[in-house]
C-alpha cells in the first residue's frame, strides 16, 4: 500500500510537538523578523554610546539572533513547505501508477483468457 507520509508525521504529533511547532510557525515569520528589527533597533542607540564590545554584543546577541535566526526559520519553512509540496505529488502520482498498473494486469489477465479459451476451443474441435 502506498504510504501518505506527510499525513502520518501530521497524525504522530504529540502535544509537546504541537506547541514546538506553533512556536516555530509564529516565530518564522517575516512579520516577527520586522517586529524583531524594531525591538533591536530600540537597543541600538545604546549600544552604539557603549563602545565597541557594546556594539558587538549589540549585532551578536541582538540582531542576529532576534532578527536573522527569524529570517532562516522563514526559509526553511518555504523549503519544508516545497518537500512538502513534492512528496504529496509524488504519492498522487504513485496512486496514479498504480491504478494503471491494476488496469493492464487486468486487461493481460482478460487477453490471456480470451486466448486460453480460443486453444480450447480449437483443442475440442480437433
Amino acid at each position: 500500500m502506498i504510504r501518505n507520509i506527510n499525513k502520518e508525521h501530521k497524525e504522530s504529533l504529540t502535544l509537546f510537538d504541537k506547541v514546538a511547532v506553533f512556536i516555530t510557525n509564529a516565530v518564522g515569520t517575516m512579520w516577527c523578523a520586522i517586529v524583531f528589527t524594531i525591538i533591536a533597533l530600540i537597543g541600538l542607540p545604546e549600544a552604539l554610546a557603549g563602545g565597541k564590545a557594546s556594539m558587538i554584543s549589540w549585532i551578536t546577541q541582538t540582531f542576529l539572533q532576534l532578527v536573522l535566526l527569524s529570517i532562516i526559520l522563514v526559509g526553511q519553512k518555504l523549503q519544508n513547505r516545497h518537500s512538502e509540496l513534492r512528496a504529496d505529488a509524488e504519492y498522487e502520482t504513485n496512486l496514479e501508477v498504480k491504478k494503471d498498473a491494476e488496469t493492464l494486469m487486468k486487461r493481460l489477465d482478460s487477453i490471456e483468457k480470451e486466448k486460453l479459451d480460443k486453444i480450447l476451443e480449437i483443442l475440442n474441435k480437433g
